[in-house]
């Protein structure tokens, strides 16, 4: 019964770590997907783009 409760605690302990990664990855990924976004609509991006082709 022991081994049993041991067994069942330590899988939770790790499905949890597993889902609290999960969790981090999606929220990292769409933090760099937003700031991608806004760096594309940047007017400072736009007007080096422009004056490098000057050059």
């Amino acid at each position: 019964m022991d081994e049993q409760l041991v067994s069942i605690v330590m899988g939770c302990a790790v499905l949890a770590i597993g889902i609290i990664f999960a969790v981090g990855h999606y929220r990292r990924e769409h933090r760099r997907a937003q700031l991608l976004r806004q760096l594309d609509h940047a007017p400072v991006w736009n007007w080096l783009r422009h004056h490098q082709h000057r050059h």
